[in-house]
């Protein structure tokens, strides 16, 4: 099947075409975009622009430059417990997204599946599909936090299965995987002989005593792992477009090639700034800051949903909150449209992150802590009105 005709089976994002919608539209608070609403810390942006007057205007290696390289395996062993050779393990992204398509391209094969926790990130499913895979979702059930157990993996995995997605923190629930999890998950994947990919973009926003693990960390997992992370959420660079992941020398190998004849590399200066911003405490202390203030808005958020009649889990990390809807006795397609239409505010329905997260909606909280109190008040005066609760 050509890529062209693979295009024809993806949809565009759910969460792209709300954006939109609520773009047009006046007062409208957003809730929808999973984007800090941080700037970049200011010696982080000076540190690009110090890059800029040095003249580091051109092209980098395709891999990425050999600085931010050493400073990536750096952080990865002190902070990741992982030991990665910057020369041929370690690869910088256009962002981080890149790594899913990109990595399942050096070793998927046409109809080979791969499992995907659902609820998911929007772009799981489709890059799995482009690659000529076959995407299956596994669902993950409010009951047990949305953590991934390996008795749901079982019950979808078949002799096609040739690899497997895991995101902790998690996009949409928020969930995050423990140490026991990862293990399981670890012997799961040797026994049936899977890739597995872990997207830790959000490993630094975590809550209520949780840590972030690295499944790569574990004895015999760094070979059958690749380890996604970027500088979008954690410095809160979205619009820099600089993702990294932590391979087998032969996947990076195959991904560089991809990039080779793709982008080419990533922007020199911005990688530059990343390399100085992994190394400088600022940069830390940014990111604590950013962690505690995102957790002052998770309770606040969390209790008033609750509070409201929306039964909701307490997330324990990203800066997403999942509340059940269904007892509305809407669709969560029909609760967003209502919330956007009479509350403006502007939700994301939970049936665009898969099957799985029907009857939910995703609430994102980084946004301002004053405009999260008058959002939720908007949508408590809509459910009283409406006697929804």
């Amino acid at each position: 099947m050509a890529l062209s005709d693979r295009l024809e089976l993806v949809n565009p994002s759910e969460i792209r075409k709300l954006f939109d919608l609520a773009a047009g539209m006046e007062d409208v608070i957003s809730l929808g975009i999973g984007e800090p609403d941080f700037d970049t810390p200011e010696h982080i942006k000076e540190y690009a622009k110090e890059a800029l007057d040095r003249g580091m205007t051109h092209y980098g290696p395709n891999a990425g430059l050999p600085m931010l390289r050493e400073a990536i395996a750096r952080k990865l062993r002190k902070q990741n417990g992982i030991e990665a050779d910057p020369k041929s393990e370690i690869m910088v992204l256009v962002g981080a997204n890149q790594a899913f398509i990109m990595g399942l391209a050096t070793f998927l094969k046409d109809g080979e599946e791969v499992l995907i926790p659902s609820p998911m990130f929007v772009s799981y499913a489709p890059a799995v599909i482009l690659a000529g895979g076959k995407p299956v979702e596994v669902p993950t059930y409010e009951e047990n936090e949305f953590r991934l157990s390996v008795d749901d993996l079982e019950k979808h995995v078949s002799e096609k299965t040739r690899a497997l997605i895991i995101n902790s923190p998690n996009n949409p629930t928020g969930a995050v995987l423990t140490k026991k999890d990862l293990e399981e998950i670890a012997d799961f994947a040797v026994e049936h002989d899977l890739i597995v990919f872990s997207d830790e973009v959000y490993e630094h926003f975590v809550y209520d005593g949780a840590r972030n693990h690295s499944i790569a960390s574990l004895d015999g997992m760094f070979e059958r792992t690749i380890t996604i992370n970027g500088f979008s959420k954690t410095f809160a660079m979205t619009g820099w477009r600089l993702g990294f992941v932590a391979a087998p020398a032969w996947i990076i190998e195959k991904m560089t090639r991809f990039q080779m004849y793709n982008a080419t590399c990533p922007v020199t200066f911005a990688q530059y700034a990343a390399a100085k911003a992994l190394e400088d405490e600022r940069s830390w202390k940014a990111v604590e800051e950013m962690r505690k203030e995102y957790d002052r808005r998770r309770k606040l958020v969390w209790k008033r949903l609750n509070e409201m009649g929306l039964p909701t889990v307490k997330p324990k990390g990203a800066f997403y909150i999942f509340p059940r809807i269904r007892d509305t006795g809407l669709t969560d397609h029909e609760f967003s449209e209502l919330m956007l239409k009479e509350a403006k505010v502007a939700v994301v329905p939970g049936s665009a992150f898969g099957k799985a997260g029907e009857g939910y909606i995703r609430i994102s909280y980084a946004t301002a802590y004053e405009k999260l109190e008058e959002a939720m008040d908007r949508m408590e005066k809509v459910l009283k009105e409406r006697d929804l609760v």
